[in-house]
């Protein structure tokens, strides 16, 4: 009997080698027993979290591109676009300042009065070609020490001796030419301009 029990034991001792140790002790896994994660799992695994942070950094970079980046190019292709060219007396007359000491905006504004139609052309239309407010069409002009009134009446007087040293018109012509929609309003200007009535120079032709 007792060789039976002592097999007993030895058999139970081989089948559960944690039978001899605390209950706390037999419950804790093994070493040995815990199953190593599969090779192609920790490639998974890793190729995942990759995928992850590359995902991460390029929402950032785009981030970061659509609000500091991506205008730099068109920046530098304004910056290379040329200048108006504005006669220096005329830069002088207006601003007392030569050409290349004023903005782009505001030679922009005096090449668009000596080029453009003077009965269409008005503050808000000019700002709106420069694709800016009003608001900040003005304070741009103010800058360069001028308003855009100002600008329009020297263009007025430079277009009207322009055309006067070809050839007399009629005031009313000149007057739709140069953008007044009354012709007594370019009588005054013309008036305030030399000191002469414009029927005085009509002699001068005549």
């Amino acid at each position: 009997m007792a060789t039976v029990n002592s097999n007993a034991h030895d058999t139970h001792s081989t089948d559960h080698p944690l039978a001899d140790l605390p209950l706390y002790l037999q419950q804790r896994p093994h070493p040995v027993t815990q199953q190593a994660p599969h090779a192609s799992q920790l490639t998974s695994q890793l190729t995942s979290q990759l995928t992850s942070q590359q995902a991460e950094t390029q929402s950032r970079s785009h981030t970061s591109r659509g609000f500091a980046e991506w205008p730099l190019p068109l920046l530098e292709q304004r910056r290379r676009m040329p200048r108006p060219n504005v006669p220096v007396t005329l830069s002088i007359a207006i601003t007392n300042k030569a050409p290349h000491e004023l903005s782009r905006t505001t030679l922009t504004v005096i090449d668009l009065l000596l080029n453009g139609d003077l009965l269409r052309l008005r503050s808000e239309e000019v700002a709106d070609t420069l694709h800016i407010s009003p608001t900040t069409l003005r304070r741009r002009l103010r800058a360069d020490g001028t308003h855009y009134q100002s600008i329009l009446d020297h263009i007025r007087r430079h277009r009207c001796t322009l055309q006067l040293e070809k050839r007399w018109l009629p005031g009313k012509c000149v007057a739709w030419e140069l953008g007044y929609a009354e012709v007594n309003s370019f009588y005054r200007a013309f008036r305030r301009w030399t000191g002469h009535n414009y029927s005085d120079l009509k002699r001068l032709y005549l």
